[in-house]
């Protein structure tokens, strides 16, 4: 499949020398009244790649060179697949940001990365603009960059709240199309269509949903956005067989009546889901539903992104984000570094650490805080591998918070507030305590209709949690703040709220 490939589009190109009448994109407009018809464009990879060719010679005659960071800010649809690939094609490095980013955040943004331009809308930023593109073809171009070249400076804001660019070469992001591609069964094969609801600004719906299409030479099925609804139309007009989800779409998903998913979803073969830890209860709600399973990934932006899978394992496991994918080691190290005895009758908790070609060359500008010496990335995540081999992620290690030197994850506070009635949601973050120097917050999002108090919370975390553990601050909040792929956002919540 990428064997042959040095440049990302190169993925384009050879899909479009193997099925070139084949359909490349299902760019899907909602209408009706009730969004319950769809309009679509199909474009072929004929087409495809011929307007990435198109995309790559204007963006050239705009003067950019290889190297040029070029701001792509669309939504998802096949103006943003055509303005990805075109940068990658033209030697520049795509930096992908998403339609609703805030002006600050994307002067900030612009002005870390250099950009040199900016496909879609600048949003009252001052960097030279070019509008999206079109599906016009173009003579062909010759792709422009290899190898460790960088493709992608994807900006992350791990633990530090503060947003950095990792950097991702086309090495890097190959590697990861064909280690997700031999996965057995494949998650993407030639004859897939795709739904692609995610934002394809983020390395999720990136990675795992537009390189894989077009590394197997699939159809994507193209939402600008997730609604469930319309999801579930989309993917009864266009025979969608495989979804790239997150835990929020597959809670969207399962409110709609039992009889329209089975119907509607007829056609799909696999269900996949990452970005966020997916519930053991929504796990079982999906199988019970539709009569398939949804199996959990794990990765990150460093890491071009997979790492883990249960397609790795062949079985969905409640709580484990499965195994390392083919071509990729993973381990669990101490504060140091050191590999971690795994051999003792409990699993030990550890950082997670990662090795293989799908790995950053470290943070923009200079590298920083890449892989070490011998290859491996710790991923900044905390958690264990049980008796198969499966990787259980317990919290990330800037979200631990230590309580008179004591660890609590949240994650196991948050275990103990979904058990108690009338709680909708629950987050858990560490606060400044003057006496024990970190203590336990909790935002609770009560069920519609409950009647929650703080002496409630407070009384049913007593009796199940060590007493350092339970909570000294609770609030109410009507929702939590969560990332466009649905990803707690923690660090909002350590301020006390509004």
């Amino acid at each position: 499949m990428t064997a042959s490939a040095s440049n990302i589009a190169d993925l384009v190109r050879a899909s479009a020398h193997r099925g070139p009448k084949h359909v490349a994109l299902v760019d899907v407009t909602a209408s009706g009244e009730a969004g319950n018809r769809t309009t679509a464009n199909s474009h072929t990879w004929a087409e495809f790649d011929a307007a990435v060719d198109g995309e790559a010679h204007r963006l050239a005659a705009a003067g950019v060179a290889p190297g040029d960071r070029v701001v792509v800010r669309l939504p998802t649809g096949a103006e943003f697949c055509v303005a990805v690939f075109g940068v990658l094609r033209a030697g520049g490095v795509l930096v992908p940001v998403g339609p609703g980013q805030p002006k600050r955040e994307l002067e900030r943004l612009v002005a870390d990365s250099g950009a040199k331009l900016l496909i879609g809308d600048p949003g009252g930023v001052d960097v030279a603009v070019l509008p999206p593109p079109t599906m016009a073809p173009g003579e062909e171009f010759t792709a422009i960059g290899s190898g460790e070249d960088l493709a992608v400076l994807g900006y992350t804001s791990g633990t530090s709240g503060s947003p950095r660019g990792a950097m991702l070469s086309h090495r890097a992001l190959l590697a990861n199309v064909e280690q997700c591609a031999a996965l057995r069964p494949a998650p993407v094969t030639a004859g897939d269509r795709v739904l692609l609801a995610l934002p394809l600004f983020h390395v999720y719906g990136l990675g795992p949903g537009l390189l894989q299409v077009a590394g197997a030479g699939a159809t994507a099925v193209l939402l600008e956005r997730f609604d469930p609804d319309q999801a579930l139309t989309a993917i009864r007009e266009h025979r969608v067989t495989t979804l790239v989800g997150v835990p929020p779409m597959y809670a969207a998903i399962l409110a709609q009546p039992v009889e329209r998913l089975r119907a509607d979803l007829a056609t799909v073969r696999l269900f996949t889901s990452g970005a966020a830890p997916l519930s053991p209860g929504l796990l079982d709600a999906m199988r019970v539903a539709t009569g398939l399973p949804v199996y959990e990934g794990y990765g990150l932006t460093e890491t071009g992104p997979v790492l883990t899978t249960t397609l790795a394992g062949g079985v969905p496991k409640a709580g484990s984000v499965g195994r390392a994918l083919p071509g990729v080691q993973v381990r669990l190290v101490d504060t140091d570094g050191r590999p971690l005895d795994q051999d003792e009758d409990e699993p030990g908790t550890g950082l997670v650490a990662a090795r293989g070609d799908n790995l950053f060359s470290g943070y923009w500008p200079d590298g920083a805080h890449g892989p070490d010496a011998e290859g491996w990335f710790r991923t900044g995540d905390v958690g264990y591998l049980d008796a198969d081999g499966d990787l259980h992620l317990v919290d990330r290690a800037g979200d631990l918070i230590i309580v008179n030197g004591f660890n609590v994850y949240p994650h196991e506070v948050e275990q103990v507030l979904a058990e108690l009635d009338g709680v909708a949601e629950a987050a858990a973050v560490g606060v400044p305590d003057e006496r024990t120097g970190e203590s336990v917050k909790v935002v609770v999002v009560p069920a519609e209709g409950a009647e929650l108090t703080e002496d409630a919370v407070l009384d049913h975390c007593a009796g199940r949690l060590a007493k350092f553990k339970v909570p000294t601050v609770v609030e109410f909040a009507t929702t939590l703040p969560h990332s466009p792929t649905g990803k707690l956002a923690r660090a909002r919540l350590r301020l006390p709220l509004a």
